[in-house]
């Protein structure tokens, strides 16, 4: 079981990105995922969340204050990837950016902003936004 982050560079404020987390060993888009960053000195934070494919549900997003409207989160089937689509970009989204899974198959509708309750991590990738 791996999560692979990438996408992350140095943008200008207003620019955009695409950040893309690949599971490898497991079907990532159908397990429940959350996107996090942490800057440098401060805790790991909340982006959004995901929640996995059941029989009656099907990946419902959930987003922090601080990045909806913004961010975007959406799934891959094709390539077995999530994507955090990042929008508006400020130098306050400076940040090493995570995805994360419980490996919890068929978990029931409703993902966690709350980072304990994840499992597996990638080894994140940096997002820069210079003013």
């Amino acid at each position: 079981v791996q999560l692979v982050e990438s996408g992350g560079g140095l943008v200008q404020t207003g620019g955009s990105l695409i950040l893309t987390c690949a599971g490898s060993g497991f079907h990532l888009p159908y397990y429940r995922v959350g996107w996090f960053r942490q800057a440098p000195g401060k805790e790991r934070e909340a982006v959004g969340c995901i929640d996995g494919d059941g029989r009656e549900y099907r990946g419902v997003p959930l987003y922090s204050d601080s990045v909806k409207s913004r961010f975007t989160i959406s799934k891959d089937y094709t390539d077995n990837t999530l994507h955090l689509q990042a929008n508006g970009l400020k130098p306050e989204d400076t940040a090493v950016y995570y995805c994360a899974t419980d490996l919890v198959l068929n978990a029931g509708p409703g993902c966690y902003m709350n980072p304990r309750k994840y499992d597996y991590w990638g080894q994140g990738t940096q997002v820069t936004v210079s003013s």
